[in-house]
């Protein structure tokens, strides 16, 4: 068997064995899909705080704590979460600032003093928008809409690039992206998002399906590009090894990560 199809046999048992336990969780309502969203955090900002870092400090390990929590907390105290993430982020600053101010090295404190606070943002601020989307009417329906315009595009666009590209999208950061694949990516969005509509959201209007792809459909390579440029800043491949066949988390989720606010926050705008 070659590498490449032993890859695509990992990737395909990976996503069996995954794929169930992230349903379950899922259909078991907001506390669970908030456990599943704080695991989640943890390991993403493991994994971001490892490509920038190499090496973690203490320091690091409270930004992964506070990345989990921030799911469980959209789901606990969601009247008090906005004044928390104030709170919590004010606080890590200062921690961060003297844990660097004792401990060194000087010259990079600030820097890692930012990188901690990002890395808060980047992998629990944004994934906690999953466990804010699991208690509003509908919740489930909008977590599948998220997923399936996410993972559509992607296979759209990997499909359209196969068939057709020519024209490099951003090549400085992605070689292998294409506008002919962007173009496919999007229809695969709105093929998923009206498939949704029909199965778990039929009250969404055809322009309100149309409101959730497309910008869907530009946020999600946004977010796949922006992991591809740190991952190019730091020179890894991989953003991790924890799953096998996919490589890291990040680099299954990068899409959806910016695709989730997005769909969190049309939803409660629109849908109540």
């Amino acid at each position: 068997m070659t590498d490449a199809n032993k890859n695509l046999v990992l990737r395909i048992v990976s996503a069996l064995v995954l794929l169930p336990i992230v349903l379950f969780l899922l259909w078991h309502g907001p506390l669970a899909t908030a456990i599943l969203g704080a695991v989640g955090a943890a390991g993403l900002a493991f994994e971001f705080y490892t490509i920038v870092f190499k090496k973690l400090d203490p320091a690091h390990f409270l930004g992964i704590l506070a990345s989990a929590a921030l799911p469980l907390c959209f789901v606990l105290w969601p009247d008090r979460y906005a004044s928390g993430v104030v709170v919590g982020t004010g606080a890590l600053v200062i921690l961060g600032f003297s844990y660097y101010l004792l401990r060194g090295p000087l010259p990079e404190a600030p820097l890692r003093v930012a990188f901690l606070v990002t890395g808060i943002f980047y992998c629990g601020l944004l994934i906690s928008t999953l466990s804010g989307l699991r208690p509003m009417k509908d919740g489930l329906g909008w977590i599948v809409l998220a997923l399936a315009v996410t993972w559509a595009n992607d296979t759209g666009a990997y499909a359209a690039g196969r068939t057709f590209g020519k024209h490099k999208l951003y090549p400085a950061v992605s070689p292998g992206k294409t506008w002919e694949g962007l173009v496919g990516g999007t229809l695969g969005s709105v093929g998923a998002a009206f498939a949704v509509k029909a199965l778990l959201l039929p009250s969404l209007s055809p322009l309100a399906v149309l409101a959730v792809a497309l910008p869907c459909s530009v946020l999600g390579p946004i977010g796949d590009l922006s992991e591809s440029m740190l991952k190019r800043a730091y020179q890894v491949k991989d953003s991790g090894k924890i799953i096998p066949g996919h490589g890291g988390l990040l680099d299954r989720v990068d899409a959806l990560l910016f695709n989730l606010p997005y769909v969190w926050l049309y939803a409660s705008v629109f849908a109540g």
